[in-house]
């Protein structure tokens, strides 16, 4: 499913200046132990988590993740925006938590076939 569909229905808010258009989420993780991240998110994941430090982007680009999602209205700092656009990683926020924010992206997949 493409990013940007589901960014749209669940009223994201893109924090970083990247095209969504062409990226595809086939499945995501939820987590926000670092090290259960890197063991166990598959590559292309969308990540959904509370964390907001830098060390975030290495877990991402150590697992080709396509995608974060902070939530909990948690919002990063600048150096970690500017970061991830120059990795051109998409990073969003959203003021619900993790679990609903999880429950919904499964939900809006599984009712679109993915």
């Amino acid at each position: 499913m493409k990013l940007d569909v589901i960014a749209e229905k669940l009223s994201w808010k893109l924090l970083t200046k990247v095209s969504l258009g062409e990226i595809d989420i086939e499945t995501g993780y939820s987590g926000d132990l670092l090290s259960d991240v890197l063991a166990n998110a598959e590559p292309g994941s969308l990540w959904i988590t509370i964390q907001k430090h830098k060390n975030i982007l290495g877990v991402a680009a150590a697992k080709d993740i396509s995608a974060i999602v902070i939530t909990g209205g948690i919002i990063p700092d600048d150096e970690l925006v500017e970061t991830a656009e120059k990795r051109d990683l998409a990073v969003f926020t959203t003021e619900e938590t993790a679990f609903l924010t999880s429950g919904k992206v499964y939900r809006l997949m599984e009712e679109n076939g993915v």
